[in-house]
């Protein structure tokens, strides 16, 4: 190959590769020069330098400047060195030109012209890895378009520009099937490094894909005018999105909604129809947590403190005819306001709090009467224990001895002598209520037993079972 037809060999390559053409040079000079090794030996102080203008190759040698050499592979004479780099001194590193007639000719043989293909070719394909990872590292978590190229396993791979991604069927909405040829949208869920390339991961059901398409289909929220505060998705069913605005003049809602609810049907096609609620968002945790549990009426909010750094929890209130809307099908509405407000959510009715507190308000009333008649406690360690949230010996025993001794401020005799004589009572307790449901069964059983006749149906023992008069008695 001329030196010109290799160097526009070069520049083809690089544009339809969209790797740089720099790239290539230096391929090929390391391969070459790996091949030249090959065939004809040579310390490891050589390089080969392609010329980006003429084509030619130049075989050049790293020598280190001495004043007596001693290897003349390695070294080159102060003087030698001056005739080629006028202001060279000792220990200098001067590059040099080695003349073809002594080392030969740069040519490469059969075995060696194979060696320097391989090189150049796992080059390439570096650079091109490399290429298609600084291409898609900035894209990571935006939305991309491709075409689906096949499917395997359940997987859908997808063509993206010049890579390959995978759609894995966790990331697929539930009931979306895949031809190749078709158009797909995705999330760009990960981009990372392996050892047989880039691997690009794309998803449908990630709440982030929802936010996305927000962007991409409502104007106000690429200006940054109406601002998206949290989504979350059960994918191919429903979805919450809670959007603010930045304008008073601007209805968040009514922006995504769209004239006649053009802009979120679009949303929701794209989804396989899933349904999207909208809501405005509020600093306000009780606020947000009500909206957050729409269309269902809310009485009161509850919020309670995080433990340990973890999620906060809240209690809602609830109309009874609001119970089921409030927790929707199979649990859905409650478990998409606990994501979307990020939050542990209870729920419950009215009539359930009302039980609650008449349960609790018969407790108090029992416990306080089994208490003071433990000996030893006074009205006064009553009271603190009342205050204390231990008002039956059912709480006593359930928070040991050492609660008990906080609560009264009593030694920690006293305080397990308490303690025992409520877990006495709890056990009595059981033991009679045990045994009134066992006679209760006996008595159910027996009265059983008493209303069926001889053939264990109901009846008289002299009459037949449907009250006719029996046969008639033998006199003979």
């Amino acid at each position: 190959m001329a030196n010109k037809d290799l160097l526009l060999a070069i520049g083809q390559m690089a544009n339809e590769k969209g790797i740089d053409k720099e790239v290539l040079f230096e391929a090929l000079e390391s391969a070459v020069l790996s091949g030249f090794k090959k065939t004809k030996g040579g310390p490891d102080n050589l390089r080969v330098h392609l010329d980006r203008h003429t084509g030619e190759l130049r075989l050049l040698a790293r020598k280190r400047v001495v004043a007596e050499p001693e290897d003349a592979e390695l070294e080159i004479g102060l003087e030698a060195a001056r005739e080629m780099v006028a202001d060279a001194e000792l220990d200098d590193e001067i590059e040099i030109e080695l003349d073809p007639l002594k080392v030969g000719r740069i040519e490469l043989g059969r075995i060696a012209a194979q060696t320097a293909k391989q090189v150049v070719l796992q080059r390439v394909r570096d650079a091109e890895r490399d290429a298609v990872l600084s291409e898609f590292a900035d894209k990571e978590g935006r939305i991309v378009r491709g075409t689906v190229h096949r499917i395997e396993k359940r997987n859908v791979i997808v063509e993206v520009g010049r890579a390959e991604a995978v759609l894995p069927e966790r990331e697929q909405i539930p009931g979306e099937r895949y031809n190749p040829g078709d158009r797909v949208r995705a999330l760009l869920l990960e981009v990372r490094r392996t050892p047989k390339g880039p691997h690009l991961l794309l998803s449908r059901t990630a709440p982030e894909f929802l936010v996305r398409l927000f962007e991409a289909e409502i104007p106000e929220i690429g200006e940054g005018i109406v601002l998206v505060k949290a989504a979350a998705r059960e994918p191919g069913e429903r979805a919450k999105v809670a959007v603010a605005s930045t304008k008073r003049d601007v209805d968040p809602i009514g922006a995504c909604v769209g004239l006649r609810g053009t802009r979120i049907q679009v949303i929701s096609r794209e989804l396989r129809n899933e349904k999207i609620d909208i809501l405005e968002w509020s600093p306000d945790r009780t606020a947000f947590v009500a909206r957050a549990l729409s269309p269902a009426k809310v009485s009161s909010v509850t919020v309670g403190e995080a433990e340990g750094g973890g999620e906060g929890q809240v209690l809602v209130i609830v109309p009874d005819n609001q119970l089921s809307l409030a927790i929707g099908k199979k649990g859905q509405n409650a478990r998409l306001a606990a994501k979307l407000t990020a939050m542990r959510v209870d729920i419950k009715s009215e009539g359930e709090l009302e039980e609650e507190r008449q349960r609790e308000e018969a407790e108090l009333a029992e416990g306080r009467e089994a208490i003071a008649a433990f000996p030893g406690v006074d009205g006064a360690a009553l009271e603190r224990l009342v205050a204390a949230g231990l008002f039956s010996p059912w709480r006593i025993a359930a928070a040991g001895p050492a609660a008990v001794e906080t609560a009264i401020e009593v030694s920690a005799e006293r305080a397990a002598e308490l303690f025992e004589a409520a877990r006495a009572w709890v056990a009595e307790r059981a033991a009679a209520l045990a045994q009134a449901e066992a006679l209760a069964a006996e008595e159910a059983l027996a009265a059983q037993v008493a209303d069926a006749g001889p053939d264990g149906k109901p009846g008289d023992e002299d009459s037949p079972g449907d009250g006719s008069p029996g046969p008639p008695e033998d006199t003979t």
